[in-house]
């Protein structure tokens, strides 16, 4: 079987013919492609600037070899987020981990930045993004607890320095966190944050005034994602997506949940966004389909089956039998209407061990979405539906360099489909830059609507499906 690979030439890119499968099944690639997997955390990201996505995962940068295999690159940079904080066209990373940010040397290597004395922290997850509008990616760090010493650690806001360095502009002992994750999620142009914490107490959704100035709305617009009697639930990650294919960016929020003597405790949700008619408010839906597991950890969005409907892929800390429990992670195809099904077994992922791991990205550029889980990567052997990867750059000086934040939209005849650029999801990981659309039986040319940071609009009329195209703010 053998795919031309996509190359990046503006909007001249080469036709990747789909092979056409029974089912979408993905294999476990790993040993063959190189790789050396650990189990932490993972990011895509293209860190040489060649087209093709690299991945950080246990510490070490694996180079994508043209989608045939991969090469390590640099070791001991803890778990990782990647965006390009200087603007240079190379992709920097930040360790939150050791809460450290590493520049990127030209797509060679990697060098420590000098941080500005912070508070003592722990982290278990971070998100790039321009809180500020400056055009530069800004770091927002959960702080999680030492649970022995009876100690919780402060959340923080690292603003960029215009690409030279970063000042400490926020820092504050609310809750503990996990995951962080970034959405303008009311189009105002302006990254907002949901941060998922744990130990029972309520989620945070940080509204942005657009200056780099938060306020938490959470319970405002019905986005705790708790049941009655809870404050909040425990919280490990959420991703932001469109799952109604309505043009609007809804929220699964994450919950491990026990059932013991403190009740039964918050499960993990769908909060579906209603909208500009109803002030961008989310409708708690529940749990649509994602059955009860007590050990729900990071959830990781995308269409792996190429319908257009973005799909969710689960992780779970509890294994085989670990505490007298069996917790799987989980593969929920979305069947549509926020109705989710298991596809886990049919797409050959069932029964992996327990892990925080979950991102996914388009590595080998044959137009469908692999999965790096569990210390393995699998790579999708094929999907009927037609599809575009979408590719976009900012300018460097209003928009960031990796469009972090960015939206693109996609009118079918049905239902709008709607992706953005995140640097930062579920519990620590994050999904390629590269925005995939899975286009079902689609196969017409289809107009692209971008939402930039800022809140600039750009539209692209007739852009052919099944290929890579590049977009750059202002150009094409």
């Amino acid at each position: 079987m053998s795919n031309a690979p996509a190359r990046l030439l503006g909007l001249t890119i080469c036709l990747v013919v789909i092979p056409v499968y029974a089912e979408t099944v993905l294999e476990d690639r790993t040993a063959d492609l190189g790789l050396a997997l650990g189990n932490g955390q993972a990011c895509w990201a293209d860190l040489n600037s060649d087209g093709w996505s690299d991945l950080c995962a246990g510490g070490t940068a694996w180079l994508n070899q043209g989608g045939e295999s991969f090469a390590r690159l640099a070791d001991g940079l803890g778990t990782i987020v990647a965006a390009d904080f200087d603007n240079d066209g190379f992709v920097d990373l930040f360790s939150w981990s050791s809460l450290q940010v590493f520049r990127n040397t030209g797509g060679t290597g990697f060098s420590p930045v000098p941080l500005p004395e912070l508070p003592r922290s722990v982290s278990r997850g971070a998100c790039w993004g321009d809180f500020n509008g400056d055009g530069f990616v800004d770091l927002y760090v959960g702080g999680y607890e030492d649970w022995d010493a009876g100690i919780t650690y402060p959340d923080m806001i690292l603003m960029n320095e215009r690409g030279t360095g970063f000042r400490l502009a926020w820092s504050e002992v609310r809750y503990r966190a996990r995951g962080v994750t970034a959405c303008d999620f009311d189009q105002d142009g302006d990254l907002d944050i949901y941060v998922s914490n744990y130990r029972l107490q309520p989620n945070v959704l940080w509204l942005n005034d657009g200056s780099g100035q938060f306020r938490d709305a959470a319970a405002e617009h019905n986005a705790l994602a708790t049941s009655e009697g809870f404050e909040g639930g425990h919280s490990i990650g959420a991703a932001w997506g469109d799952f109604d294919g309505d043009g609007l960016m809804d929220l699964f929020a994450g919950n491990f949940a026990h059932v013991d003597s403190r009740g039964d405790q918050p499960k993990s949700r769908f909060l579906r966004n209603l909208g500009p008619e109803q002030g961008y408010h989310f409708q708690d839906l529940g749990t649509c389909g994602v059955f009860y597991q007590e050990s729900y950890a990071s959830p990781a969005a995308g269409d792996y089956d190429n319908d257009g409907d973005l799909d969710l892929y689960f992780t779970t800390v509890y294994g085989v039998a670990s505490f007298g429990r069996h917790n799987y992670p989980v593969l929920y195809r979305n069947d549509g209407g926020f109705t989710f099904g298991d596809a886990t077994a049919a797409a050959g992922v069932a029964e992996q061990p327990p892990t925080y791991q979950a991102a996914w990205a388009d590595f080998d550029q044959d137009g469908d979405l692999d999965l790096v889980t569990a210390g393995k990567l699998f790579v999708n052997q094929g999907t009927e539906g037609h599809w575009l990867g979408v590719r976009l750059y900012g300018d460097g000086q209003t928009v960031n360099w990796c469009a972090v934040g960015a939206q693109v939209r996609i009118r079918l005849p049905d239902r709008t489909l709607t992706r953005q650029v995140e640097a930062g999801t579920g519990e620590g990981n994050q999904n390629d830059l590269t925005l995939h659309f899975g286009l079902g039986y689609h196969s017409e040319p289809v107009t692209l609507e971008i939402l930039w940071p800022g809140g600039g609009m750009q539209t692209i009329p007739d852009v052919p499906v099944d290929r890579i195209v590049a977009v750059r703010r202002g150009g094409q």
